[in-house]
């Protein structure tokens, strides 16, 4: 016996040592290896005769598995599971100082040039196959060759009409090589326990048929990217998130559409929240809407207001951080709000703004604008935006503004988009801090010295949208959801509905007087020229002079006309 045992302990210890010794394959790495491969050929033996080959050729793959479960009613709509491979190519012909990069390129790239019959698929495999991956770049790489030479021309043939710029930035910025390869991320879906959250949820809001329509959305998403570049960038990433949205509708006995939500957003399943959250999150929902339906609608209002913090950060992603990205600093269409401010006071002297996308979470939640590297391949770098009121710097991406030609960081695109500067989590500090009593009291003070009968409260807001162009008015619009008067005799505070935020972005944010001490988050996605991609912005409450408010769209159309099914039967009533 004695003889047995020694002689089955050795073989047990060299099995295990063995297997240890010989992980398996990454085949993420697997991938990367051979999109540099094919990179290094196309850059070395592209070329068309008589003219330039590509001075710079990137690859990008994002492989993205998502989950999906919806219900209504009580009962689940859509149950779906999906999963893609996209590839971007960007290949360009010049040189860094001056290249195919401009406004056209886009259509040129999306039509693959004048005179092509066909667009090449972007679309990579999803079996692990290099050989696969290979051609499939081939292929977009020979028409993304094509496209940017034409432009170059192009571009060059305009320069003969244009009165040189002594100060235009390079078109591209040189930057580093970054070699990173991320660990893989967890990516569980229970997607029994789910269904079953789905369900439970949505039919809570059956109860209240005033709220006639409803809906339960839980998300997961996964995405690995794999980029390689010339210039000797690898980088393997990967990012997952979570979502949890919790939204109804009803109708006033005016018409007039409301709508109300809960949303939330984790990197790890075991941050959405748990059942008693999400209960507690519909009732208030279904306590909101109730309330909206019977709080009168007020008339278009310009005066002092007080903006929660979520509220506020909206305020600051459209009116400012959207015309701090840097790609709107140039271009005909653009209105440049803040191009030649560099150095100059923007705001009132007590705010600071900072976008850090290096910021994975703040007061134990988690910021959806956390990342380690852009879509260009650079890292992501905490930057300081406005300080004390003053302007120091833009949101950049590899495309040079005058006075900045190094990238930060910013380069952003869902899918295979071209990525241009977009904001990460942008955060609002301030040095002028009173209490939430003291705000109101202020508010009440400012009303009345204005000769107004109450000041607004905006405690919750959906969302907001801004135009930068040249071509239409700089203005910004907030979609406020809970809004409060505030009487100034007794400092009452009464829910009104009907109104949406509007104004130009230099008059808004130049008329902050103070600020709360406690920052919000609101977290969500930013959709732009490069599609829509996670952001936060961090901000105090504020109290400002004056806002404006003007109507809502104004529906008039009549609730459902029967009332809805019972479980036994259908459900009696008269039409309206």
């Amino acid at each position: 016996m004695r003889i047995r045992h020694r002689s089955v302990l050795p073989l047990l210890a060299t099995s295990v040592l063995l297997t240890a010794a010989a992980p398996p394959p990454d085949a993420r790495v697997t991938l990367l290896d051979a999109m540099a491969e094919e990179l290094q050929r196309n850059h070395q033996q592209l070329k068309l005769q008589n003219h330039e080959p590509p001075y710079f050729i990137s690859y990008q793959v994002k492989d993205v598995d998502q989950s999906v479960v919806v219900a209504r009613y009580g009962s689940l709509f859509l149950d779906d599971t999906y999963h893609h491979r996209k590839l971007y190519v960007d290949t360009r012909v010049g040189s860094y100082e001056f290249d195919n990069s401009g406004p056209d390129e886009y259509a040129y790239y999306l039509g693959s040039g004048p005179g092509s019959s066909y667009v090449v698929n972007k679309d990579g495999p999803l079996d692990d196959s290099p050989l696969a991956l290979r051609t499939a770049l081939w292929l977009a790489t020979d028409e993304k060759y094509k496209a940017s030479l034409s432009q170059l021309l192009k571009k060059k043939g305009e320069n003969v009409y244009a009165v040189e710029d002594p100060k235009r930035p390079p078109s591209f910025s040189q930057e580093k090589p970054v070699r990173s390869v991320q660990p893989p991320l967890a990516f569980p879906f229970d997607h029994d326990r789910w269904a079953r959250v789905a369900r439970e949820v949505s039919a809570r809001f059956t109860a209240h048929p005033e709220l006639f329509d409803s809906e339960v959305r839980i998300t997961a998403d996964k995405v690995k990217r794999l980029f390689v570049s010339t210039e000797g960038s690898r980088i393997v990433s990967e990012e997952v998130m979570y979502g949890l949205h919790v939204s109804a509708v009803t109708r006033a006995d005016d018409g007039q559409l409301l709508t109300d939500s809960r949303n939330y957003y984790a990197p790890t399943e075991a941050g959405l929240p748990d059942d008693k959250t999400l209960a507690v999150a519909a009732t208030r929902v279904i306590e909101e809407l109730l309330a909206l339906r019977k709080a009168p609608a007020i008339d278009p209002y310009t005066g002092p207001a007080i903006l929660a913090p979520e509220a506020a950060g909206v305020l600051f992603h459209e009116a400012v951080g959207h015309r701090l990205e840097g790609d709107r600093q140039d271009g005909e269409g653009e209105g440049k709000t803040f191009r030649g401010q560099v150095g100059k006071p923007v705001l009132p002297t007590f705010l600071s703004i900072v976008d850090d996308p290096t910021v994975r979470s703040l007061q134990g939640e988690p910021l959806n604008g956390f990342y380690e590297y852009d879509e260009e391949g650079v890292k992501g770098q905490r930057t300081v935006l406005v300080d004390k009121g003053v302007l120091k710097n833009y949101l950049l991406s590899r495309r040079p503004v005058e006075g900045f030609l190094q990238s930060n960081g910013h380069g952003r695109s869902q899918g295979t988009a071209k990525p241009v500067a977009r904001m990460a989590n942008l955060i609002v500090e301030s040095t002028k801090q009173v209490d939430d009593g003291e705000l109101k009291r202020r508010l009440i003070a400012e009303a009345k010295r204005q000769g107004k009968p109450y000041g607004l409260l905006i405690r919750d807001i959906t969302g907001g949208n801004t135009n930068t162009s040249s071509y239409g008015y700089q203005a910004f619009k907030g979609v406020p959801r809970m809004v409060f008067r505030v009487d100034v005799k007794t400092g009452e505070e009464t829910l009104v509905r009907g109104v949406e935020i509007v104004g130009t972005p230099l008059s808004a944010v130049n008329r902050i007087l103070a600020t709360g001490r406690k920052p919000g988050i609101f977290n969500g996605f930013c959709g732009a020229e490069s599609g829509n991609v996670p952001v936060s912005t961090v901000a105090p409450a504020l109290l400002l002079q004056e806002i404006e408010l003007q109507r809502t769209q104004e529906g008039k159309d009549r609730p459902p006309l029967l009332p809805r099914p019972l479980e036994n039967g259908t459900a009696s009533g008269e039409v309206k």
